[in-house]
Formats: C-alpha cells, sequence, structure tokens
C-alpha cells in the first residue's frame, strides 16, 4: 500500500499574476465584519476572503492587524446543514500553534535556570526517556525537531478507519511516547534535516510538569495565556469546544464524502503538541506579545528564532526552515514569524511581521479538500493580508509561503 501524505498548497504565483490578481480574485462580499481603519484596505481584504469561500471552503474567519489598526472578517458557513454562518470570532481548534505556546513556556523555565536548553531529556526524564537515547536527545533537539524520536501520529493515523477509531480513546502522554520511542527513530539525534514530530512536544510538557510542579497546561495558562491579556484560548478538557465555534469537516481529499464532520474529538491525542482552542484576534495578540519581548526576554527570544531545516515527517521531501516552536517566512514585504496547524476538520494559520507591526490570524473548517481552487484563493489572501495591496510578486528569493504542511499522516489507500 502506497502512503497518501496530507497534501500541501503547493500553489506558486508568478510575478506577472501576484500583483493583478490579489485584488480580482474576491466574490461578491459575504459574512465579514471590519473596522473603520484606513491603513488596512478592508474591501480588498473582504473580496479575498469571500474569494476562500467561493472556491469551495464551507468557511474561513480572520483577524488582520497592522499597528494599532485591525480588520476582522469571516466567510461561508459553519454547518453545511443548518447553513449558520461563521463569524470572526469564533472559537478554533488551532492545531500544532500549541507548540508556540508550550516552547514559550519552556524557554520561561530555562530563562529561570530550572532547565539547561542543550541538556539531555534524560537528566529530567530518566524513567520515561532512559538510556542512550535519553542521553543523547536535548532540550533543544526536541523544540527544534531534530532529536528524530518517531511521530506518535504516524503510528495511530494508518487508516482511514483508524481517524474514527481513534476518535474518543483518551491517552495518557506517556503512553504516546512509550509508542514513539518504541518505533525505529528518523535519524540520528540532532542531524539536519530534523523530522517534525509531535512526540516531541508531549515530552516538553512532561518536562515542564516535572520542573514546576504543576500540569503543563494550568503553567502555560498562569504564564503565557493570562500574562498575554489573551480571553478567548484555554486547552479543553472534553470532546465539545465551550463557546461560539464552527463544526469542523474532514474530506480525506475525497476518500471522506460527503467530508465528515470532526469538530469533536478526544483532545488528549493531540495535548501540548496541537491541542489548544483560541480565535484568531488572541492569536495575533499572542505573537505580537512575544515577539515584542513580553513574553521571553532577548536573550530567550533569540534562541527561539535559531533555525535549522526539518522535513515534514515520515520520509517527506519537503522541508523549511524551524527555529523553537516557530518558523520565519520570507515574504516580499519581510520577514514574518509564527506558525500553522492543522487537526481533523479545522486548519489555522497565524503570522506576524519580524518587528510585531503587521499580523494574520485566519482559520479554515474543511480540511485536506481536494481542490487547487482553495489552494489558490487561500494563497491569495495570505499574500494581501500580509503584505497589502503593494505587495508585489513572489520570486525565487521570497516564494509564497505554503502552510498546513508541517502536520502530515500517512494515510493507506
Amino acid at each position: 500500500m502506497t502512503l497518501l501524505r496530507f497534501r500541501t498548497l503547493a500553489t506558486r504565483l508568478t510575478a506577472a499574476a501576484t500583483a493583478g490578481l490579489l485584488l480580482l480574485a474576491g466574490a461578491p462580499a459575504g459574512p465579514a465584519a471590519a473596522t473603520q481603519d484606513a491603513g488596512l484596505d478592508r474591501h480588498a481584504l473582504r473580496k479575498a476572503l469571500n474569494a476562500v469561500h467561493e472556491a469551495g471552503m464551507y468557511g474561513i474567519y480572520s483577524h488582520v492587524a497592522d499597528g494599532r489598526q485591525s480588520w476582522k472578517g469571516a466567510a461561508g458557513v459553519a454547518d453545511v446543514e443548518t447553513r449558520r454562518p461563521v463569524r470572526p470570532d469564533l472559537r478554533h481548534r488551532v492545531g500544532s500553534i500549541t507548540k508556540t505556546f508550550t516552547a514559550t513556556a519552556v524557554l520561561q523555565q530555562v530563562a529561570r535556570g530550572t532547565i539547561e536548553l542543550d541538556a539531555p531529556i534524560g537528566r529530567y526524564l530518566p524513567d520515561l526517556v532512559p538510556g542512550e537515547v535519553g542521553q543523547q536527545v536535548t532540550v533543544r533537539m526536541l523544540l527544534n525537531h531534530t532529536s528524530h524520536i518517531a511521530d506518535y501520529d504516524t503510528l495511530i493515523f494508518t487508516t482511514v478507519e483508524s481517524l474514527e477509531a481513534n476518535r474518543f480513546r483518551t491517552y495518557t502522554p506517556q503512553e504516546l511516547v512509550r509508542m514513539a520511542l518504541a518505533a525505529p527513530p528518523t535519524g540520528s539525534p540532532g542531524a539536519t534535516p530534523g523530522s517534525y514530530s509531535n512526540t516531541n512536544y508531549t515530552l516538553a510538557g512532561l518536562l515542564l510538569e516535572r520542573v514546576t510542579g504543576v500540569s503543563a497546561e494550568r503553567y502555560i495558562t498562569d504564564h503565557v495565556i493570562r500574562r498575554a491579556g489573551l480571553r478567548h484560548t484555554s486547552f479543553p478538557h472534553t470532546p465539545v469546544i465551550f463557546g461560539p465555534h464552527s463544526k469542523g469537516y474532514e474530506s480525506l481529499f475525497g476518500q471522506i464524502d460527503p467530508p465528515r464532520d470532526f469538530s469533536v474529538y478526544n483532545p488528549s491525542i493531540y495535548g501540548l503538541a496541537g491541542a489548544l482552542v483560541s480565535t484568531m484576534e488572541d492569536l495575533d495578540r499572542f505573537y505580537r506579545v512575544l515577539l515584542r519581548g513580553g513574553l521571553l526576554d532577548a536573550g530567550m527570544l533569540a534562541e527561539m528564532q535559531k533555525i535549522v531545516p526539518v522535513s515534514s515527517g515520515a520520509g517527506s521531501p519537503v522541508t523549511f526552515d524551524y527555529g523553537l516552536g516557530l518558523f520565519p517566512v520570507d515574504l516580499p514585504c519581510g520577514r514574518f514569524w509564527g506558525h500553522d496547524g492543522t487537526v481533523l476538520g479545522m486548519s489555522t494559520v497565524s503570522l506576524t511581521k519580524a518587528d510585531g507591526s503587521r499580523q494574520v490570524s485566519f482559520g479554515i473548517n474543511l480540511t485536506h479538500y481536494p481542490s487547487e481552487a482553495i489552494d489558490t484563493a487561500i494563497q491569495r489572501y495570505l499574500m494581501l493580508s500580509t503584505c497589502g495591496t503593494d505587495a508585489g510578486a513572489t520570486t525565487a528569493a521570497t516564494p509564497p509561503f505554503t502552510p498546513f504542511q508541517r502536520d502530515a499522516l500517512p494515510i493507506k489507500r
């Protein structure tokens, strides 16, 4: 059986096409909300956001900030049966964006001296990661995905049927780690390119608990989420998202037809690697506070932004630069930092310019869709929301960012 990689947004806009199509991509305005700030092209943003829905995406919601000015909008439906419209402020499973929160918490403890970044993980978790692996894999290797410990996702989600079979199962972090450690490693500890693995951040959460004496979720809530002033961000403790939210639909590139609602499932399978629920406005605030030094000092931020090449895992040829819980994106208008995330039924992107001045976060409620048109529309919205109407074109030096390439699962057809 061949492996089907959850595909990426592979659209490559040409120089001639980008400048013109950014403004022409839109469909007639739909349900969207906006401020009256003149510094953002609200009309173009609304058109581009609606173009994503018109291309076939069930629903998309977004928040864009430029200095003190902001815009938020939504297009499409939150429920394909009732046709309930999406709203900009919906709560959303943000997937691997959780990793930035976890890495921030670990680095806070590094700054306090309770964790040494280049110490072996076996020093802190000798019972869970004993022997050679525990001595060779460092905390830094966990955070930048160069540990080469297998990704437990690839061991659990192996068939279409396994998605449903594991939907409501409760996993402990220790169980997930032991499962991954029993599998063959993807390479030698510290070797580059690294291999993206949720196991790394499950271990990081257990490390955080060991040195703080409280649950990782509790520590992150108190010292990252609340410190950043986030009002609608939390770790779920039930399969249901509390508060206003969309349903999340999984297509698996047509293998699930019609797409199935996966908005309700046991979040323990993602944990500190991807279980967080947030809003798009909260995500913009989080990355702005982080990159402006509100959660980490300059030294820890510098460590966070030391990048290495990392592959999407499981033998994927797709590689990207990765720091400690976040990655850079070089666009025609400058370097952005952030993360993306995909879980069953929901995907998210959050990017912030290096100086914190320009930001975009958006969530979608249909994942692994078999549509190049959606890919293209998302790419155009992303370019418009980050670089604006004067963005110009992507070039060989600044290729377009392709979201959703990190969270990949091998599914047998």
